[in-house]
């Protein structure tokens, strides 16, 4: 489960260790062909390191601080520590059963992350479900899976949602599509009692939650559900999320992650203002009450 202190997997701290050597070896004037020959690797090693795509050995870090002439002992023991933490197992890493390495990454972003403004098209996004519906959700994706498997992802499921109960975690803010909120998904029991946490989120400072209504046109965002993750660290940019159906999709160059800001703050404005949001969840479970469902 998730501690206060859990803020991030192996997937951020590579990234924090690999943008801090990548630094390094730039106000060194040193290439990646040289950092890799200290190391006895190559340059494109160097080049996976640094963009935090492979695990790293305490050795080599070690090795290429005082290539980089780094001789401050408290930056070699932070770093050894981040080397250490990179290396280490996320608290989800007992649901790799039934996880998926590409979501793993986003799990380990999802947990770090200040700021997640997401946009959704077919379903209430996963920290927002409640048990049930994520069920149902689970079981559209796998409708061959065992109760044991639907179980276990739920679980997990339930437990990524205490990430918004941290002191510490991320806020977010979501424009949902109004057929999120009308589809049955599971049923129409299990669709009220989403809407009405839904509601309940209303009273919390750390999530925010906009409709995008049917009448609305077009907008920004005409091709499909998104996610950006802002990040407290200086040296993390903000990432791009896009989940397929067997994989997900990471954007990090600022080319990419700009048209995208630029798409979900249209979306902000497009969509009805977070203070109708109230109004119009209440109007959509009057009107599931009005049909007896």
């Amino acid at each position: 489960m998730t501690t206060g202190s859990d803020t991030g997997g192996s997937t951020v701290r590579r990234l924090q260790l690999g943008a801090r050597l990548r630094a390094l070896r730039l106000a060194k004037g040193i290439s990646r062909d040289q950092a890799g020959y200290a190391i006895r690797a190559s340059e494109s090693k160097i080049s996976r390191m640094e963009l935090g795509r492979v695990g790293f050995k305490e050795r080599d870090v070690t090795d290429l601080l005082i290539l980089y002439g780094v001789d401050d002992p408290d930056e070699h023991e932070r770093l050894k520590l981040l080397t250490k933490e990179a290396n280490t197992p996320s608290w989800w890493h007992q649901y790799g059963d039934v996880l998926d390495t590409w979501f793993q990454n986003y799990l380990d972003l999802e947990q770090a992350a200040e700021l997640i403004r997401t946009y959704e098209v077919q379903f209430v996004p996963g920290l927002l479900q409640t048990d049930a519906y994520a069920r149902a959700v689970i079981r559209l994706g796998h409708d061959n899976a065992s109760k044991e498997e639907i179980d276990r992802r739920a679980r997990l499921r339930m437990a990524r949602k205490q990430l918004l109960e941290r002191e510490d975690g991320p806020r977010l803010w979501a424009v949902i599509d109004e057929a999120v909120l009308r589809r049955p998904i599971g049923g129409y029991p299990v669709l009220r009692e989403q809407i009405e946490s839904l509601l309940a989120f209303g009273n919390t400072t750390n999530v925010r939650v906009q409709v995008m209504p049917f009448d609305s046109g077009g907008h920004a965002a005409a091709g499909g559900a998104f996610s950006i993750l802002r990040f407290p660290h200086e040296e993390l940019p903000d990432v791009v999320y896009i989940e397929h159906l067997t994989s997900g999709l990471y954007l990090e160059k600022t080319e990419d992650v700009d048209l995208y800001a630029a798409a979900i703050s249209r979306l902000f404005i497009d969509a009805e203002p977070p203070g109708r949001t109230p109004a119009i969840l209440r109007e959509i479970l009057h009107d599931l009450n009005r049909k007896g469902v």
